[in-house]
């Protein structure tokens, strides 16, 4: 029987979601997803893959998903459907029809993601599902000069959670740094804050929250630059250096996909 194969964009807010990925008993975008899918094409007889996994609560400006259906959809008639019909915290950018050969997860793509966070005075509440905030001061110069040690290819276990045997130690990070945060404003956002945006083809398991605690502890003066360079230098699996930073204010940005 022939197949049709749809690239689909998205946008969520992941605060009141568990992650991307379907599960029992919880809230999931896929299973959001797939629901208004079966609403508005009257069957549920396709199947939804996700470019990745995301954590619960955290959010996507741009998440690729492929759509795989025994018949045909008019992609602009599909995409207006989804945004009629989706809940309000996830939108439907655009809808493309892609050839058999094409898999979202093995195709090349490059991810960005950037982290928001604010320190000192508390942030207005409304700000909690977008940014992290950290009680007292840190020290941003430092952050940025530090940020950059982690470009290139590094053994990111001492950044990953809970590696399997199978797990690629080795990454490759793209390019990091620490910046004013002009990307994501709101009137109730504190009049200063800051962003991670980090670049790569594949990351870890909690890799980017695991490398902002790094950093947010760097900042607090609870670690040196010298112990990121030797964490990254490790052989073999190694220790955390810091906690993981919260969830909230961890954006996926931008997904370039070779489709």
């Amino acid at each position: 029987m022939q197949k049709f194969y749809y690239l689909i964009e998205l946008q969520f807010l992941g605060f009141r979601y568990h992650g991307w990925q379907k599960q029992p008993d919880v809230k999931t975008v896929q299973k959001m997803v797939e629901q208004t899918l079966t609403y508005i094409l009257r069957h549920d007889d396709f199947k939804t893959l996700g470019a990745s996994r995301t954590d619960a609560m955290v959010s996507a400006n741009n998440y690729g998903m492929e759509l795989f259906v025994d018949k045909p959809v008019k992609a602009d008639k599909l995409l207006k459907s989804l945004n009629n019909n989706l809940p309000a915290d996830i939108r439907a950018l655009s809808i493309k029809e892609v050839s058999e050969q094409f898999n979202i997860i093995q195709s090349p793509k490059v991810k960005e993601y950037v982290y928001l966070f604010s320190f000192g005075e508390k942030y207005h509440p409304f700000s909690a599902p977008f940014m992290t905030h950290i009680n007292g001061d840190l020290d941003i110069d430092k952050m940025k000069t530090a940020a950059s040690i982690f470009v290139g290819e590094h053994n990111f276990s001492a950044f990953t959670h809970k590696p399997s045997k199978e797990a690629t130690l080795y990454r490759e990070v793209l390019s990091c740094d620490i910046q004013v945060n002009d990307l994501f404003t709101a009137n109730f956002f504190p009049e200063m804050s800051y962003l991670m945006r980090v670049r790569g083809q594949g990351f870890s398991r909690h890799q980017v929250r695991l490398m902002m605690g790094a950093l947010f502890d760097l900042g607090r003066g609870k670690l040196e630059r010298s112990d990121i360079v030797e964490a990254l230098n490790a052989e073999g699996i190694s220790r955390h250096i810091s906690e993981m930073a919260p969830a909230p204010g961890l954006i996926l940005n931008r997904l370039e996909i070779e489709a």
